[in-house]
């Protein structure tokens, strides 16, 4: 008789705890549809509040989640203010409609490198285009228009693979090499004004792979060494303090069959570039210095 009662008693008890976390997961989902709810409302009253808006159409892509493996576009209708820029877009888009929405950034002033996107038809850093930009009139464009960078494996959503990318730009070895120290222990191993001059503009490569993502001739021949890793190669193969011995080393590097010589000088590259770098101009002077490297006067 007692153990029918102990029995009664746990089965009473289990239905209890069921029943409790039946009720917690309804009251949970209440209180997440509250949130929801409201959160909308602050949005649109955002939305009318606000004295000019626009569309966003993302991107988006996400191989591990059923009924989004499928590529797609979704609209944002955001608020516009000035000095607004497409990354700005995207997280107002990403904090107040869908936080799943997923992109790179990190700095925000157009020195990582990291928010390099597909934005109305051409490669740009989200960070530093402003909507403005997108168009010759005041205020934001009717329409954005966001998508990864061309060329690459999307990850998901406006993320793509960059390894390929780092690949290409670390076989130029792009680290300053030499065999000329200074002899004393505090001597500076000096370089010309001159020669820091001619070199400058190439320094200012931030990996952001847009110039790669531009290249018609990367997209078709994966072992080209890309307008951003033959750049990197310019900054140290004309540094004068590496010596002719390294500079011949960089030489053999790029000037293989998918370096230097695979380049058209579609100018592309130049065209994206947001740190204003002359890689086309780059490239053809590095073709000029291997030719005139095998050039032999007897």
């Amino acid at each position: 008789m007692s153990t029918q009662v102990t029995e009664q008693a746990e089965t009473e008890t289990e239905a209890q705890e069921e029943t409790s976390a039946f009720q917690e997961e309804r009251e949970a989902k209440k209180r997440q549809k509250a949130i929801e709810r409201a959160e909308k409302e602050r949005v649109e009253k955002r939305l009318r509040e606000a004295d000019e808006t626009f569309e966003l159409k993302v991107f988006r892509y996400d191989p591990e989640v059923e009924g989004k493996m499928e590529p797609r576009f979704d609209t944002f209708r955001v608020p516009f203010k000035k000095g607004m820029t497409v990354l700005d877009s995207l997280m107002w888009a990403r904090d107040h409609y869908d936080s799943s929405l997923t992109f790179r950034h990190s700095c925000r002033q157009a020195i990582c490198g990291s928010d390099a996107l597909f934005v109305n038809g051409k490669q740009r850093l989200g960070c530093k285009t402003q909507l403005t930009d997108l168009h010759d009139q005041e205020g934001p464009p009717a329409s954005v228009r966001v998508e990864p960078l061309p060329h690459n494996e999307v990850v998901k959503d406006l993320v793509v693979d960059m390894q390929h990318f780092y690949d290409q730009m670390e076989s130029v070895e792009p680290y300053f090499q030499t065999n000329e120290l200074p002899s004393g222990d505090l001597e500076e191993q000096r370089q010309t004004r001159e020669n820091r001059e001619k070199v400058k503009m190439s320094t200012r490569c931030i990996w952001c792979g847009a110039c790669m993502s531009s290249c018609n001739i990367a997209a078709g021949d994966n072992q080209y060494l890309g307008p951003a890793a033959i750049n990197k190669a310019y900054r140290f193969a004309m540094d004068e303090r590496e010596g002719e011995d390294m500079k011949e080393h960089r030489l053999n590097i790029i000037e293989q069959e998918h370096g230097v010589w695979r380049c058209q000088t579609q100018f592309s590259c130049t065209e994206v570039c947001p740190k204003d770098i002359p890689l086309t101009e780059h490239i053809q002077e590095l073709k000029r210095e291997a030719v005139k490297s095998n050039l032999k006067f007897w």
